[in-house]
């Protein structure tokens, strides 16, 4: 009877456990299912991501070194790519004279039925060749409406202007500065540029390294992710090498003496790049040493992890269509040599329900 006991129990407990290693592979199986391809990069760096409302998607590749053979590109229905808006403006090389032609972009933002394309002119981080440039596309004709040529008086010779958010309420777009820290904040109306919290400590670098796989990324990276709050008027800004969010009224950004005074939101997060909110106030942003991307809920007191794992290399850029999170893998930490045969990726996964 003992015996049939014991055997009965060793029985029961094996489907127990084996029921929970279904459990777990499924969990885990689950996790890397949400994860979908959108596009794929074989030895082209691709940092930024855009999709329009129509669904149209961009992506641009900075020229962090020689040979790279496009700067903004739109990836097509069948996922072949398509230089954006033609081929001329992304054909200039590192070497070459300077022209009207794109030189080092960073970041592209579709918002409402226009494209910006944020072009750094600092290629290899070598410091800036030409004044940095905001050009403005209509998407409906892909025509170029208006170019936005930065001032000397609000960049550096270190600078590169990194991300934007447009904000409609105020006639403004915001800009940071992730090599000379800073915000920019160009009046879309009259065309003025001001710069703010220079060197400040709401934009600049918190460390000079991030830990990635165990290793150590060495890098000062000051502000970077940015996300505009438009239901609550708050600027969200980060800087890619520290560990502090800031969430700063847009009309104290506006107005130098409550600048002065304001108490912005601040949280502790993990360290990120790129940051956006969605329709339901979650505040999206990656966790770059964790192979993760995190959301802020919206009463900005709980941090949850939408997707991790081995999909997600480098969450640089975010954008947002259609119930989906799109992202970029730009596996920035895995790039010290040659990356012909490092494949860079575009991915989305499902928003949270809430």
């Amino acid at each position: 009877m003992k015996k049939f006991i014991l055997f009965l129990f060793t029985f029961l407990f094996s489907i127990f456990a084996l029921g929970n290693d279904l459990n777990d592979n499924a969990s885990a199986s689950q996790t890397q299912q949400q994860v979908v391809n959108v596009a794929s990069f074989k030895g082209v760096q691709v940092t930024g991501i855009t999709v329009s409302k129509d669904g149209r998607i961009f992506a641009n590749a900075p020229r962090w070194r020689k040979g790279v053979p496009y700067s903004v590109v739109e990836i097509m229905p069948d996922k072949t790519i398509k230089p954006y808006p033609n081929e001329s403006m992304n054909n200039w090389e590192i070497g070459n004279s300077i022209s009207n032609k794109f030189i080092s972009v960073q970041s592209v933002v579709a918002h409402d039925n226009y494209l910006y394309v944020l072009d750094t002119a600092n290629p290899m981080f070598k410091g800036l060749i030409a004044e940095p440039r905001l050009y403005v596309y209509e998407l409906n004709s892909n025509k170029l409406v208006k170019t936005y040529t930065f001032p000397a008086n609000v960049v550096k010779k270190n600078s590169y202007t990194n991300d934007l958010r447009v904000d409609d309420k105020l006639s403004k777009i915001y800009i940071t500065d992730s090599g000379a820290a800073g915000l920019i904040i160009l009046d879309s109306k009259t065309g003025q540029f001001t710069r703010i919290l220079d060197n400040h400590q709401y934009t600049k670098a918190e460390f000079d390294h991030l830990t990635i796989y165990g290793k150590e990324w060495k890098n000062t990276v000051h502000s970077d992710g940015i996300a505009l709050d438009s239901k609550n008027d708050i600027l969200y800004i980060h800087a890619l090498t520290g560990y502090t969010l800031y969430g700063i009224k847009t009309s104290d950004l506006l107005n130098p003496k409550a600048l002065k005074k304001a108490k912005p939101f601040s949280i502790k997060t993990s360290a990120p790049d790129g940051m956006i909110i969605d329709d339901n106030g979650n505040l999206y942003f990656g966790d770059l040493e964790h192979n993760k991307i995190s959301y802020l809920t919206p009463d900005r007191k709980e941090i949850k992890t939408l997707v991790d794992g081995d999909e997600v290399k480098w969450p640089d850029t975010f954008s947002i269509y259609n119930g989906y999170l799109y992202f970029s893998n730009s596996r920035i930490s895995e790039t010290g040599g040659d990356i012909s045969n490092l494949i860079f990726t575009i991915d989305k996964v499902k928003l949270p329900t809430k």
